[in-house]
């Protein structure tokens, strides 16, 4: 038998049915979960008591980053009853501050609109703070501020909203473009007008034609903007950010280097929608559209207020599909999500998906060296060799082989024969060299 190695760009990505489920707005959780931590923010404090009745959009504590600082805010209005242990996205136990909902959902008095008229007299540094105060972050996944990007001395020629998101059972941008398209185009204008870009684009997949035919619909009515749909590849990894720039703009930036240095700015789909909110009407982010998909639970698509447990969206849907069988949980897409060992976990604003997959036992095989994990590899490093060097624990040899270039799409330990989870070697090799 000859096996043909070909680098891998095509994976099924399981969204059609997905797609298809009606959305279920889901507001009735009775108690809402606000960790004080996460992940780019190891520290954080609260700054309400308890008993104390708060108001949706007010700030209840900060959490404390290397170099930021990030407001929590309450998405419900309720009495602060507490404090509990519950699981991140990131699959990390950590304490959260208890909301008890009122559903009353009663504005806090922050929470104003402002006019077109006001929104065109905005500086750079109005759109900065307003972000800043809004706690802003990347939702496609990275949680990196917004006012960062915005406050860039860089002069910048394009605003690039990526809405590939072309990681497998992942929907959430997907709802978000066919539903408020008009609400991306506004804050892709403001992030225009923030930075003075002079020109706009959406990025989505070309074979996605409803959803290219709804944006360019959606921008008739902005036609005094450059701002144009562009339908890139619908290959893995087109989603990655230096990918979707090159395809979108034409392009390159070098793996390492800031997109700002080239006069682009990338922003999430859901993350241009959020400023919006937060210029328009001084609102933090509320809501994330959130799926649960996969064979070991009923598959159901929400819109859930940021805070909302997570087991309440399972019961709400339906439920575990075979209990007696053990099931693998993944928070966020089955490529570069996190597993967890607990549904035990809240939404958060780069929560957008949970899998559950009926277990399978996978023994890993011995390395036949056919080198599909190096033709596939977005980056050209060598999964294999890092894995050797990881379990030799040496450090220099990770250096050299780049290991720090690993964007962790995944696709090594997709395309591998042998099973092997090359992907958490990669991690643990970035963990070894921080160490």
């Amino acid at each position: 038998m000859i096996l043909l190695i070909t680098k891998t760009r095509i994976i099924p990505d399981g969204k059609n049915v997905l797609k298809k489920l009606p959305l279920i707005h889901y507001l009735e959780a009775p108690y809402l979960y606000y960790p004080i931590t996460n992940q780019r923010c190891p520290e954080g404090e609260t700054c309400v008591v308890f008993g104390q009745f708060v108001k949706v959009g007010e700030v209840i504590g900060t959490r404390k980053g290397a170099f930021f600082e990030q407001p929590i805010h309450a998405t419900v209005s309720g009495e602060v009853v507490g404090h509990e242990m519950k699981f991140d996205a990131s699959g990390k136990r950590v304490n959260c501050m208890i909301v008890k909902n009122d559903f009353k959902y009663e504005l806090h008095e922050s929470i104003q609109s402002r006019t077109d008229e006001e929104i065109k007299r905005l500086t750079k540094s109005d759109f900065v703070e307003i972000s800043k105060q809004a706690g802003l972050v990347g939702l496609g996944g990275s949680a990196f501020p917004t006012y960062i990007k915005l406050n860039t001395k860089n002069k910048i020629d394009i605003i690039l909203a990526n809405g590939v998101e072309c990681e497998p059972k992942l929907i959430s941008d997907y709802e978000l473009m066919m539903d408020h398209p008009d609400e991306l185009i506004k804050g892709l204008i403001y992030s225009m007008q923030a930075v003075e870009a002079k020109t706009g684009i959406i990025a989505v997949k070309k074979k996605y034609n409803e959803l290219v035919e709804r944006l360019r619909f959606a921008l008739n009515s902005y036609s005094e903007y450059d701002i144009k749909v562009v339908a890139v590849g619908n290959y893995y990894p087109q989603g990655w950010e230096l990918e979707a720039i090159k395809s979108a703009t034409g392009i390159t930036v070098p793996q390492g280097k800031l997109p700002a240095d080239f006069g682009i700015i990338p922003f999430n789909v859901s993350t241009l929608q959020s400023l919006y909110h937060a210029v328009k009407f001084n609102l933090p982010v509320l809501e994330r559209y959130f799926v649960i998909s996969g064979d070991g639970v009923v598959n159901k698509s929400f819109k859930v207020r940021i805070g909302t447990p997570i087991q309440s969206l399972i019961d709400l849907a339906g439920g575990y599909v075979d209990q007696m069988i053990p099931k693998t949980l993944i928070m966020g897409g089955p490529m570069m999500g996190s597993n967890v060992t607990n549904d035990d976990i809240v939404t958060t604003h780069t929560a957008t998906s949970l899998i559950v997959q009926n277990t399978v036992l996978l023994d890993e095989d011995p390395c036949i060296h056919c080198a599909s994990c190096v033709y596939s590899c977005p980056v050209e490093i060598q999964p294999v060799q890092i894995m050797n060097a990881i379990k030799a624990e040496d450090k220099d040899f990770l250096k050299t082989l780049s290991v720090n270039k690993c964007i962790e799409c995944g696709l090594c330990s997709f395309v591998c024969p042998s099973k092997i989870h090359l992907t958490d070697y990669m991690r643990q090799g970035k963990r070894m060299l921080r160490g």
